[in-house]
């Protein structure tokens, strides 16, 4: 810790991160040994994080995140699609395709910012707030692809008439962004992807990455 930082705030948040890592909660002693403090810091961290509704506790005293937490993540869509406007406009104008964001949400994909090209006669109709199967499309496949560790070069998912009859995918993981899983793509009528465009989403999904950073 330098003069600069907080080391309650760098303890209230390491919590955070434990308890979000987990699904069955921790205790306070699980806790108190994994930040190698005591455990009356703990239950002084644990009860200033439930004044905000970050934490909550079980009737066996299991610690888990609280729903405070949703009510701060909903504020994050905006920030992110703001961020990546701009490569997905350069990705939609120079490919001729609907480009969209797509983050994870739960069990399912979402689209979180769309943009349609501005010279084409017929594009997909994509819009923001649709949500798919991760493991159905593009957009969610590269997701579950970067999950898995199984991406490889090239670095991008083609796929074809998964979302929609007619129509074909790409995309391409944010890599490097902690805490946010997510992908850059395009959807196109057209019976396959042409070669230049997986790696021009590729490049898009970089761009947005160092933007969310």
């Amino acid at each position: 810790m330098t003069a600069e930082t907080s080391q309650t705030l760098d303890r209230g948040l390491r919590v955070l991160k434990l308890l979000a890592d987990t699904d069955h909660g921790l205790t306070v002693t699980e806790l108190s040994n994994r930040l190698g403090v005591n455990r009356t810091v703990v239950y002084r961290l644990l009860a200033t994080l439930e004044q905000h509704a970050l934490v909550r506790r079980d009737l066996g005293g299991r610690a888990r995140v609280g729903l405070g937490v949703l009510r701060l993540g909903r504020q994050v869509h905006p920030l992110v699609r703001e961020a990546a406007l701009p490569a997905l406009r350069s990705l939609a104008e120079d490919i001729g395709a609907t480009a969209h964001l797509t983050l994870v949400d739960g069990s399912e994909a979402l689209a979180v910012a769309v943009v349609e090209p501005t010279w084409t006669d017929y594009h997909v109709a994509y819009r923001a707030g649709f949500r798919h199967p991760l493991d159905r499309g593009a957009a969610g496949r590269a997701i579950l692809a970067a999950r898995q560790g199984t991406l490889t070069e090239p670095g991008y998912t083609l796929t074809h008439g998964e979302l929609e009859a007619g129509a074909s995918g790409a995309a391409a993981p944010l890599v490097g962004i902690t805490g946010l899983e997510g992908s850059v793509g395009v959807v196109m009528l057209a019976d396959a992807v042409p070669e230049r465009v997986g790696p021009r989403v590729v490049d898009a999904a970089r761009e947005v990455a160092d933007a969310l950073r």
